[in-house]
């Protein structure tokens, strides 16, 4: 997709990557970049709050009301990008069931929420598109993100389908997996951690050479590839 020109709106994006992804979209050339989280007034204190493509936007996407606003308020989006999630801790034989919900709620059943609701916007602003920041962990579990991982799995899933029914419409359904990235959500966890300004610019450039999958850092790429050629492999890997 060609970012240039395009009218984007990005979930999450007062923190983390999401914010770097708002930077790199206003650098590829984006008219107007709807910059959306759940407490509008942390979005004054990111980087390009200043910019004048900038529009900020409250979006809890856990909460229908909310999103059919937001959808209401940017009708002419042609670049949907859900990045918003949560992240709880907890191995699968004792995790919190309450947390497990959270997961869920947020990174599967709010990005399909905020994704059936821009459909109808995209399709008539088309050509369009939709990505979805999943997870390397979304193929594969880690130890103590059960939950977590789940609710990517089933936003990967979602991504497959939804690639399915677009077909031919138009609408680009293209899927990011990163693997750690050095943001908040991840602090204390001790890991490989990509900067996220680097996976940021490597997803939008992987968006406007028409990827369908994106692996967005090296250690991604790497286990992507392990991926491809073997997943229980990459099942044993992130085990171990």
């Amino acid at each position: 997709m060609n970012i240039h020109g395009s009218i984007a709106l990005v979930t999450g994006a007062n923190r983390g990557l999401g914010a770097r992804l708002v930077r790199e979209l206003l650098e590829a050339g984006a008219t107007r970049v709807y910059v959306t989280a759940r407490e509008p007034r942390t979005l004054d204190r990111t980087e390009t709050s200043a910019d004048p493509r900038v529009r900020a936007l409250g979006l809890d996407i856990t909460d229908p009301v909310s999103v059919a606003a937001a959808v209401d308020a940017a009708r002419d989006v042609t670049l949907l990008v859900n990045n918003a999630g949560v992240l709880n801790f907890g191995g699968i034989v004792d995790v919190d069931i309450d947390a497990v919900e959270r997961d869920l709620a947020t990174n599967y059943v709010g990005t399909l929420r905020v994704t059936q609701a821009f459909v109808p916007t995209l399709r008539r602003n088309r050509p369009a598109a939709v990505v979805n920041v999943l997870t390397l962990i979304a193929l594969a579990p880690v130890p103590g993100m059960a939950g977590y991982s789940a609710s990517k799995a089933a936003a990967h899933s979602m991504t497959q389908a939804l690639r399915a029914e677009l077909r031919g419409t138009g609408i680009d359904v293209i899927g990011a997996y990163p693997g750690g990235i050095d943001t908040d959500m991840l602090a204390g966890v001790d890991a490989v951690k990509a900067d996220p300004a680097e996976v940021a610019r490597r997803l939008v450039t992987g968006i406007q050479t028409g990827s369908t999958v994106i692996w967005p850092d090296d250690a991604s790429a790497a286990a992507g590839s392990v991926y491809l050629a073997d997943p229980i492999k990459l099942e044993t890997l992130l085990a171990g």
